[in-house]
């Protein structure tokens, strides 16, 4: 085999490399699916490993489409767009079917209530500026999959859950910056250990389902007090 043809073949390896990650990428529409299925039946517990599943996927993607070098390889395919698909779907359109679907709000009101946040995150995900060029998202970040667990596990009344979600779907248009986990730079060590026992701990309170340990649910709220300080820390010293 000639220095071409090995050059050709390992070109070749790498652009397999680059199409499965894409791949990896999309696999997160069919925890999604798997997700739905799940809510159909009444079995909220698995849908919210099925969420689990896609926020590995979608914690996880990033770094091996950067290593993959995806974008000079598969320059036809827009990698942030399918992940934005993705996105879309399992972090918000399955956790809305979840919170209604359990009864989380009910009739017209709550109808309406998952309406506006599902249109609210669609404008979300279009913003020009919904990711910034220093690792910020702009506006709450639709982290519906995590509101949706902490709704479904605590069981509090129906117009709190509405009355929330609004405010949420709200603060999508306000131009705040909130961390991104996995690449903001200033404490990124710090924030992905939190976030790695947080996770931990989120995992077991879907393993509880649906009785979740009160204490296992209140003691893992030290993570989103502590990204949601980080961040407005933050968003007032890039405002100064």
């Amino acid at each position: 085999m000639t220095a071409q043809q090995i050059s050709a073949h390992q070109v070749s390896w790498k652009r397999l490399a680059a199409w499965s990650v894409h791949a990896y990428t999309a696999a997160g529409l069919v925890a999604a699916f798997a997700g739905a299925l799940a809510v159909f039946d009444g079995r909220y517990r698995t849908a919210f490993f099925m969420m689990i599943a896609a926020t590995v996927v979608d914690g996880t993607d990033g770094f091996l489409a950067r290593a993959a070098d995806v974008k000079r390889l598969t320059p036809g395919l827009d990698g942030a767009r399918l992940d934005d698909i993705v996105d879309y779907v399992t972090f918000v359109f399955l956790p809305m079917l979840v919170v209604y679907c359990s009864g989380l709000v009910a009739g017209v009101p709550g109808f309406l209530t998952v309406g506006i946040v599902l249109l609210s995150s669609a404008y979300g995900f279009a913003f020009s500026d919904a990711k910034t060029g220093d690792h910020f998202f702009t506006g709450f970040p639709s982290y519906w999959n995590i509101v949706a667990l902490y709704l479904y596990a605590a069981r509090l009344p129906r117009a709190f859950n509405m009355g929330l979600l609004i405010v949420l779907s709200v603060l999508v248009f306000v131009r705040i910056g909130y961390v991104y986990p996995t690449r903001t730079p200033v404490l990124r060590g710090p924030t992905l250990a939190l976030g790695l026992v947080w996770a931990v701990m989120v995992t077991a309170m879907v393993v509880q389902l649906p009785a979740v340990s009160r204490g296992l649910l209140i003691a893992s709220l030290f993570f989103p007090v502590y990204y949601t300080v980080l961040s407005f820390a933050l968003h007032a010293r890039r405002s100064r």
